[in-house]
């Protein structure tokens, strides 16, 4: 399993020692500079930028290999999170919704998030476990879209994960019951406090059983790099017969 904060450098296949900017719970400047160029921007065959096209001879045999190496390349530019993805999802009323959250892990079985089991993105997948990921890496007129099923991970393979979060974000899951209304903010800090009063530092947080890991796992992952003139460059590799198939798609 490879953990999203391990990234693998793309030509040595070591750790990267570079680490992803602000994370999403830090305050980012506005204005802030930022690399490359809008994608509504013309984009210069050979501008000093990663991947300023993108062809088969570039590509590795799988989808996984491929997403590590473009991630590495998001975390040494470095975006503010590279590891950030829309997640969209299905309700059972056909509603498609969608939000960011943060890919924790991802391996040949799929790509890792957690979250609590009583939010509208669980019920969602609880009633359609199907599901879409996209990382917009705009700077690098970059994303990866994943499409596929959606398993949920059972408490043994959840709670390592959960061991391993801040005591904060740990009281956090308990004390927020996500996407329920709340009559005020108050409601909220109070509750996270009683928690706090509850497991007093350095006493262990136990993982709720509104909570846990979902994994996607890939029927299709779609590679776009962004050209000029709006001819981008889109790979799409597609499961048959047990193995990926590589096909070039219109822009």
């Amino acid at each position: 399993m490879r953990h999203a904060n391990d990234l693998a450098s793309p030509t040595t296949g070591q750790p990267d020692a570079s680490r992803p900017g602000a994370s999403l719970n830090e305050t980012v400047r506005p204005g802030a500079s930022r690399p490359g160029a809008s994608l509504n921007q013309t984009v210069r065959p050979g501008a000093s930028q990663p991947g300023a096209w993108l062809d088969e001879t570039m590509l590795a045999a799988d989808p996984v290999t491929q997403f590590s190496r473009w991630l590495a390349d998001a975390s040494a530019v470095p975006l503010p999170e590279p590891t950030a993805m829309v997640l969209a999802t299905i309700s059972g009323e056909g509603w498609p919704r969608a939000r960011t959250v943060l890919l924790k892990s991802y391996d040949s079985g799929g790509f890792t998030f957690y979250t609590n089991r009583s939010s509208r993105k669980a019920t969602d997948l609880a009633a359609v476990p199907r599901a879409c990921l996209l990382f917009p890496w705009h700077a690098m007129h970059r994303q990866v879209i994943i499409e596929g099923t959606v398993t949920a991970l059972s408490t043994r393979q959840s709670e390592p994960y959960f061991r391993s979060r801040p005591r904060g974000s740990q009281l956090g899951a308990w004390a927020s019951r996500q996407s329920s209304v709340l009559g005020s903010r108050d409601e909220l800090d109070e509750c996270y406090e009683r928690l706090a009063d509850q497991w007093p530092e350095g006493t262990p947080v136990p993982m709720p059983d509104f909570w846990g890991g979902y994994r996607v796992v890939p029927v299709t992952v779609e590679f776009w790099q962004g050209r000029a003139n709006r001819l981008h460059d889109r790979f799409r590799y597609r499961r048959h017969g047990g193995q990926w198939v590589v096909e070039r798609l219109a822009p």
